[in-house]
């Protein structure tokens, strides 16, 4: 195949798995002001949660995806099959920005939100298959995990476009229009790259690998009781979700997601600052993808895959503890009482209660809640005027993100040609789908939830790195002893 070829290939599937992406990940980026559109304002830490858990159902959904369109992708084809969950994926988005609110429909308004979001992580987990084995097959040996890279990069880079499209938003707006029906733009305007995208796809001709089954009669009639119900493949599955995926998906959602989480709940840094650090850092760290992937080519996938998860295991408890550091956190010890989870310093006194959120260098009150008579309170604003906030190092901050972006690089860039290469081909899409959506839907997804809940119920902000740090520790020791190298 020409490198012409294989580059529209390559822009095809790349371009609509990232508007996927996009649409995925702008619901995670937004979580904070949808927990307050969507669900009841009373209690705002279990609205947040309640919106993490609606996040992490997009991702517990993402394996039936994978069964019923890698079923589909490995009987009628790939191109197909990701042209049906690119017009699923997008009309689920643009419906999200059209639900009204808790206010003004009641409990509808979370039930459609949960709803959408099962169907944008159905149409995911049949997405990412069939776009990582649409390149895989087009590539020529040798080169499989250079070319699949660009997958890989995909998900970075939807996210680097949902918090870019965020913040200019946010740019062209005040913060109170955006925070009522500002945020929505986001979400309705993802429909016109779907339309491109999908324009882009239908020019596509079919695999060549899936052709020459087709054309042999070769395709498998029951994909899924082969793919499940044969020991020989189930045990490549199974290898492939707990000696791979599993590890790689807790160390993506931790270095991308949980981190940009971790800076503005637990250490109480601006949404907006921390957004803006993150745009440079992905940009510098998403060519990595492709470096690890095209190291594996040669040097095998399994030796770089289980370094960055390990990596990870070992190194996540001292760098979080480095960015509470550079964020001066002692120092809101000495002004009152933290509170961890919800987006915000609270400090108490016997004259009232104010609940803080800061910026670098200034200081912005977020909400103020008093306890005494009206006229008394001035002596709480007057004693809020003359605290003086932390300030933090938004430089080293970003530094330490990058280092995780590096583990996510090394685990993830090289798991599309590991994957593709470890399944036989006429059942090829199902097989690798379940594996991948499980080990990054159900372990990587919920680590978002799984890390706060444990925040919460410890009242230690470094509690939920356990989490990632457990399953990226026991993926390394089961791949070490599972997984058979194979350099192409």
């Amino acid at each position: 195949m020409s490198t012409t070829s294989i580059r529209k290939v390559i822009t095809a599937s790349s371009v609509g798995t990232m508007i996927e992406w996009y649409d995925f990940y702008i619901f995670g980026s937004l979580a904070p002001i949808i927990a307050t559109q969507f669900f009841p304002k009373e209690n705002p830490t279990a609205a947040f949660l309640a919106t993490l858990a609606a996040f992490g159902v997009g991702f517990v959904i993402r394996p039936f995806g994978a069964i019923v369109f890698g079923r589909l992708g490995d009987i009628v084809g790939r191109k197909y099959t990701f042209l049906l969950t690119l017009l699923i994926m997008g009309g689920a988005t643009f419906a999200i920005g059209l639900i009204p609110s808790y206010e003004s429909i009641g409990i509808l308004a979370p039930i459609l939100v949960f709803v959408l979001r099962a169907l944008q992580g159905l149409a995911l987990g049949g997405e990412y298959g069939g776009a990582a084995i649409y390149v895989a097959e087009h590539a020529p040996e040798g080169k499989k995990g250079y070319y699949t890279s660009f997958i890989q990069t995909t998900a970075t880079f939807g996210l680097f476009i949902s918090l870019a499209v965020i913040l200019t938003c946010k740019s062209f707006m005040s913060a109170d229009d955006f925070n009522i029906w500002g945020w929505r733009i986001p979400f309705l305007v993802s429909i016109f790259l779907v339309i491109i995208s999908y324009y882009i796809r239908t020019k596509m001709e079919e695999s060549p690998v899936f052709k020459e089954l087709k054309a042999a009669g070769k395709t498998s009639k029951n994909p899924l009781k082969e793919s499940f119900g044969k020991w020989k493949n189930l045990k490549l599955v199974l290898i492939a979700l707990f000696g791979a995926t599993a590890g790689q998906g807790v160390v993506w959602y931790t270095g991308q997601f949980y981190a940009m989480n971790f800076c503005i709940q637990n250490l109480n840094i601006d949404a907006a600052q921390v957004q803006w650090m993150l745009i440079p850092v992905l940009l510098i760290g998403t060519p990595l993808f492709i470096v690890f992937a095209k190291l594996s080519d040669k040097y095998g996938r399994k030796r770089i895959m289980l370094t960055g998860m390990g990596l990870a295991a070992c190194l996540y408890m001292p760098i979080y503890h480095g960015m509470a550091a550079q964020a001066d956190w002692k120092s809101w010890e000495e002004i009152g009482q933290v509170n961890t989870v919800g987006n915000s310093m609270a400090e108490n006194s016997s004259e009232g209660k104010a609940i803080y959120h800061y910026t670098n260098g200034g200081e912005r009150i977020e909400k103020i809640e008093f306890s005494m008579k009206p006229e008394d309170h001035h002596k709480v604003l007057k004693r809020i005027n003359t605290i003086k906030l932390p300030s933090y190092n938004i430089f080293m901050i970003g530094l330490l993100i990058f280092i995780q972006l590096i583990f996510v690089c090394m685990a993830y860039g090289p798991i599309a040609a590991f994957l593709v290469e470890l399944f036989p081909p006429e059942i090829r899409y199902t097989s690798l789908s379940l594996p991948y959506h499980i080990g990054n839907g159900v372990f990587g997804g919920l680590t978002p939830l799984i890390a706060a809940s444990l925040v919460v119920s410890t009242g230690n902000m470094f509690a939920g790195l356990w989490y990632p740090i457990i399953v990226a520790a026991t993926t390394v020791v089961l791949g070490i002893f599972l997984i058979k190298e194979k350099k192409s």
